[in-house]
């Protein structure tokens, strides 16, 4: 049977990182049970970011209250990360980037057949590889190598298009009640807030094979 999962994430949430790797072990822990239809749905943890981003510095410092409170913060998902397999480079972030951007692309890839490809690619940009993901062309890089033609990521970007994608994701976290992310949508019943311990997205898909 297939089963569709509606994550609602933001590319720069850690937690969502974690939470895609969480989900991912869920799925192979299932053994082929069911074939999961992930679909990435834009979050803007920060709106009223400017396009150009800010220093990542002065963003955590502002939000947080200290920089030393931040690098607490920053430890405690280092850990958790490494646990799953990924490594958070927050040392080497040197900027906290507008989002809006990387969101419409993931929408166009979602229409070309490699948005998971293209959330994880982006994912690993930021958080791994400490590059600027709000970059016009670091983007655009980014997402071709993880299977979005070229001149179709620059024309979006060239354009408006995209923007309705984000205005509907609003409404569907609003129809939820999203007030932070991940956020994950089981076959349109069940929902999972945060980065879930594996064994919970194990369990809500298991009883969602039950009900079929």
């Amino acid at each position: 049977m297939s089963i569709p999962v509606d994550v609602i994430s933001d590319v720069i949430c850690p937690w969502c990182y974690i939470g895609k790797r969480r989900l991912e072990k869920a799925i192979a822990a299932l053994d082929g049970q069911c074939d999961v239809q992930i679909r990435w749905h834009p979050f803007q943890l920060n709106p009223t970011m400017p396009k150009g981003g800010i220093s990542r510095k002065e963003y955590r410092t502002r939000k947080f209250g200290s920089w030393e409170r931040s690098l607490e913060l920053d430890a405690n998902v280092i850990a958790v990360g490494a646990s799953e397999g990924i490594r958070f480079a927050f040392d080497q972030i040197q900027r906290t980037p507008n989002t809006v951007d990387a969101h419409r692309l993931i929408g166009l890839a979602g229409q070309n057949g490699c948005q998971d490809a293209v959330v994880e690619a982006l994912f690993r940009a930021y958080f791994s590889d400490a590059l600027d993901i709000g970059n016009r062309q670091t983007l655009i890089d980014v997402v071709v190598e993880a299977g979005l033609a070229r001149p179709a990521a620059e024309g979006m970007l060239d354009s408006d298009d995209g923007m309705d994608a984000i205005a509907n994701a609003k409404e569907l976290s609003q129809r939820y009640g999203v007030n932070g992310v991940p956020f994950f949508i089981i076959d349109h019943q069940s929902a999972l807030s945060g980065a879930q311990p594996t064994d919970a997205f194990v369990e809500a898909l298991r009883q969602t094979i039950g009900k079929s």
